[in-house]
């Protein structure tokens, strides 16, 4: 009976604890606690954006600047490389129009030499065997009918993205497509040939020097007339030749111009006489100083020298 008011007692501080942790869930000091690392872990995060900030600022600047100074440097530049340009096109001009106006004086001085030749050979088999000889060698001015082929570049074709026109060009004439062409002019029997008006000869060339095709050194543009004159029936030979037939091919795929014309009275001017080499014999190495005199009684020695090889001639030829 005496235990009562005590049990009592201890229910109700029970009680009031529960009642006061369940109405209380979070302490004030774990709150405060929270705010401070809260506080805290910010600090670091707004400090690393503020420094990237300010990086990414200078790497801006510093791009800026260097732009800047180097469209300047552009735009100074660009006036003096424009004149230098000028310049060098001009001299290009100045020294073509020279060699040019001295090509026709070389071809007025060849004519001379030739009709004081012809009246010095006149009605003599010399003469005509010499015109012959001429002709064949490219040495004189040629008159007659024949052919003339003619090819042009296809365009160039055009980039879909950026709407440019592409710096390759797979339909653009090559110098080993003007080199098939005179080739098989030449396998046909024509007379002469003839190139944009430089005429081949046995030791011509055909190349490609940068972006130009060189004849016999010259460079010749677009379009290419390679002029040739022969019989009556070197249109149509030469039509049925497979050279002819490859060239209307790559006409359907690479969409170049290439055509094949009748042309009557076509004269062909002379070419520039070729830079003539002949062989020589080598020179005998120098003599030796003689030996001392040989003692007496020693049998005497002939000194014998080996008779120099005579010169094996080169191979002439060329390309057409």
């Amino acid at each position: 009976m005496t235990g009562l008011p005590p049990a009592r007692g201890r229910a109700r501080v029970r009680s009031d604890i529960l009642t006061e942790l369940f109405r209380v869930p979070l302490d004030p000091g774990y709150a405060q606690a929270a705010r401070k690392r809260a506080a805290g872990a910010l600090e670091p995060a707004t400090w690393r954006r503020g420094t990237a900030r300010g990086v990414l600022l200078v790497a801006l600047l510093a791009i800026g600047f260097l732009l800047a100074v180097s469209y300047r440097y552009v735009t100074a530049a660009q006036p003096e490389t424009t004149k230098a340009r000028a310049g060098l096109v001009a001299d290009v001009h100045a020294r073509r129009a020279t060699t040019d106006e001295l090509q026709k004086q070389a071809d007025q001085l060849r004519e001379q030499v030739v009709r004081a030749r012809d009246a010095a050979l006149a009605d003599s088999d010399e003469s005509a065997r010499l015109r012959n000889l001429e002709v064949a060698t490219g040495l004189t001015r040629v008159h007659g009918d024949g052919i003339v082929v003619r090819l042009v570049d296809a365009p160039a074709p055009v980039d879909p993205v950026t709407g440019k026109r592409s710096s390759t060009n797979p339909g653009r004439i090559l110098d080993r497509d003007l080199q098939d062409i005179s080739n098989e002019l030449w396998r046909l029997g024509v007379e002469a040939v003839s190139i944009n008006g430089e005429r081949l000869t046995g030791t011509s060339t055909i190349r490609t020097a940068g972006g130009a095709i060189l004849v016999d050194f010259r460079p010749v543009t677009a379009p290419y007339e390679v002029t040739a004159i022969g019989p009556g029936s070197l249109k149509d030979e030469f039509n049925g030749s497979s050279t002819a037939k490859r060239f209307r091919a790559y006409v359907g795929t690479y969409r170049m111009q290439f055509s094949v014309d009748q042309r009557d009275g076509i004269t062909l001017g002379a070419a520039v006489p070729p830079r003539l080499r002949y062989a020589q014999a080598p020179q005998s190495p120098a003599p030796q100083a003689s030996p001392g005199p040989l003692p007496s009684g020693a049998p005497g020695r002939t000194a014998t020298r080996r008779p120099a090889s005579p010169p094996v001639p080169s191979a002439s030829g060329g390309n057409r």
